[in-house]
């Protein structure tokens, strides 16, 4: 068995250890409830051997116009819709090598806390990517009905001109955006959403307004101190420089103004986007490996040497949409796969036509806004 930092290496032990450091961002959106634990999903993951992608039935609600009970009109029934639903499964794996010398040159560094510290962050940014991934998928389906959630659940301020009443550009985030977007994406039940995930450059510009209060904690020595976690409109708020990022370049004046084809001159300038997500926005299921953690010990390499190999897969599933697989080369798609609007479309019945049903996309509380800061 590898010895690790002279230690037998356990696995389960190592697993423990890893867990135990804070996951932040992961933490927070399930704190939120916008990511919450599926059944379905982790049955069919767990109860079929080598499965990675699993279509799951859907139930629709009730429709129909009432009817007039007058004691001669006739009572018709109608049938509810089953929609369908697929899902797949990511997988991501790692491997980090330390040679010996290193070890003798730093008088014995102990490299399991490094390790486990720096590993559970590692895995954090990947659980962040996936994401993000899957959130610019969703963004970017094509369809008619499809483009009805992407249009309704996007706010984009970026072409708005002009300065509010205190002089912030109506450009950038202000105290009506929020509650604007969410209005946008689900009408009343707009109070679903709980978390947002911002830029920097964003958050900055609300804590200048004043609109963005961190919370705070009392350290053991008594001392008031502000999280890294904020509030806004009372959703939580995860500051993320990781957020999508769009440079717009200068575009330079051409014509004669007041005539045909002229075109002002338009400073560069970034396209930030936030997303704000609600109770139920994702369904996650961590599926896991059949080996996450284990060490391999080579004596000869560099005079001795020992390598960490970590493994894990996991499910995102957006409610309401689902993933079609159809441009998916291996069993784990990639973030790049992920991104691809053509993989994912609204949950829908499987019919054609006028037989063609889909979920209502304002019961689904995935929101972006689009602004310049």
């Amino acid at each position: 068995m590898a010895k690790f930092n002279e230690k037998t290496f356990n696995p389960e032990a190592f697993g423990r250890y890893v867990d135990r450091i804070p996951k932040t961002k992961r933490n927070e959106l399930i704190k939120s409830r916008a990511l919450k634990g599926n059944e379905q999903i982790r049955q069919a993951f767990s109860s079929q051997t080598g499965t990675a992608y699993a279509t799951l039935p859907m139930k629709g609600l009730l429709e129909g116009a009432p009817l007039n009970y007058d004691g001669k009109t006739d009572i018709t029934s109608e049938r509810t819709t089953t929609f369908e639903r697929s899902v797949v499964v990511w997988g991501r794996s790692k491997a980090w090598t330390e040679d010996d010398f290193s070890t003798d040159i730093t008088g014995g560094t102990d490299f399991m806390d490094n390790v486990a510290a720096q590993v559970s962050g590692w895995w954090d940014d990947v659980y962040q990517d996936v994401l993000l991934a899957v959130l610019k998928g969703i963004f970017a389906m094509t369809g008619a009905k499809n483009l009805e959630f992407v249009n309704g659940h996007t706010c984009d301020i970026t072409a708005v001109v002009g300065d509010d009443k205190d002089g912030n550009p109506l450009s950038c985030v202000g105290p009506t955006t929020l509650n604007t977007a969410i209005q946008k994406a689900s009408g009343d039940n707009k109070s679903k959403f709980t978390i947002a995930i911002m830029h920097s450059t964003v958050a900055t510009n609300l804590e200048n307004m004043r609109l963005l209060s961190y919370m705070k904690y009392t350290d053991a020595d008594g001392i008031q101190r502000d999280l890294a976690i904020g509030t806004w409109n009372g959703r939580a708020v995860i500051v993320d420089d990781s957020m999508p990022v769009e440079h717009v370049d200068a575009v330079e004046e051409s014509g004669t103004a007041g005539q045909e084809g002229y075109v002002p001159a338009v400073a560069a300038y970034d396209k930030f986007t936030t997303y704000v997500l609600g109770d139920g926005a994702i369904d996650f299921e961590k599926i896991g490996a059949e080996v996450p953690n284990e060490m391999q010990r080579d004596p000869k390499t560099n005079g001795g040497e020992t390598t960490l190999y970590t493994r894990d897969r996991a499910c995102y599933a957006p409610y309401g949409i689902s993933y079609t697989k159809k441009h998916q080369s291996t069993l784990s798609p990639t973030n790049e796969e992920l991104a691809n609007g053509e993989n994912w479309t609204l949950v829908n019945n499987g019919g054609s036509g006028a037989g063609l049903k889909v979920i209502d996309h304002k019961a689904i509380p995935i929101a972006r806004i689009i602004s310049r800061g």
